[in-house]
């Protein structure tokens, strides 16, 4: 097993493949379409989008851009998303978080049509993943998912620990390891005796939202260790939740921040397109 998992590496072998699938595609006459929204002009958030559009230009995915003024209301936004909703050549529709405070996010995203939810933000995805109904799934536990497969990494059978409980990653990744067969535990900011728990972890995936949260007394011998977080420290260098330096030489594979589970998000992103909710 590699002990550094290379999420640039598979997250580009994951592209090439949908490019293949979108010229085919496109051969037989077909065309996918994202839709991305964004509201202000927060400096992270520009980034992200600019990502996402160059690699739905690298994927052959049509995309269609709308970036609106911060000072946009929830009711415009409603209209727009309204009309993409309608329109049978946009099949995905992406609202870039965090929104301006005048709007509701929750009620955004339970706009968005639940076929053209690429994110897996929507209850009724989230629902179809937890009763394993086809639906589409949330890019980054999807990404984890992938990285494990892909890496030889078997998830049946072994003991899961989720540390974090967000509806983006901890709740859908925990859903996830456990349609693979793994045994799952989830632990949070009230777990008791927290550390007794993951370090009966074969796998361990960290979302927790804390720079440098995890060192090597939370993780057993021989452990894959995920990292999910991605933070600036304080030379403003990008870090995880994980303190890569202490666990890195006791775990059996780990993913590196920058370049493990953050590229495998659009990658994911670009497979919800090409594939629509039907996975």
């Amino acid at each position: 097993m590699e002990k550094w998992i290379d999420g640039k590496k598979i997250s580009k072998e994951i592209k090439e493949e949908l490019q293949k699938e979108m010229a085919e595609l496109k051969a037989g006459g077909g065309e996918r379409c994202l839709a991305v929204i964004q509201v202000g002009n927060d400096p992270a958030s520009s980034v992200y989008v600019r990502n996402k559009k160059k690699a739905c230009e690298y994927v052959g995915i049509k995309s269609v851009s709308y970036e609106l003024p911060g000072e946009t209301t929830e009711a415009e936004l409603t209209e727009l998303i309204g009309q993409l909703n309608k329109r049978s050549d946009v099949n995905g529709i992406l609202v870039q978080l965090p929104l301006p405070e005048q709007i509701d996010e929750d009620r955004i995203l339970l706009s968005i049509a639940p076929e053209k939810d690429v994110d897996g933000f929507h209850p009724v995805n989230v629902g179809n993943l937890s009763i394993g109904r086809p639906g589409y799934v949330s890019c980054t536990p999807a990404g984890v998912i992938q990285l494990l497969k892909r890496s030889d990494i078997p998830i049946e059978g072994k003991e899961c620990v989720v540390l974090g409980r967000s509806n983006i990653v901890g709740k859908p990744m925990a859903m996830l390891l456990l349609r693979e067969n793994g045994t799952v535990t989830i632990c949070h900011s009230r777990t008791v005796n927290l550390k007794e728990i993951t370090r009966r972890a074969d796998i361990l995936v960290v979302a927790v939202g804390k720079p440098g949260f995890v060192d090597e007394s939370f993780v057993k011998e021989g452990a894959v260790v995920i990292d999910v977080g991605i933070h600036r420290n304080e030379e403003g260098k990008l870090c995880g939740d994980v303190d890569l330096d202490s666990v890195a030489p006791k775990a059996g594979a780990v993913t590196p921040v920058p370049g493990g589970v953050g590229p495998m998000t659009i990658a994911m992103l670009m497979a919800n397109c090409v594939h629509g909710p039907g996975q």
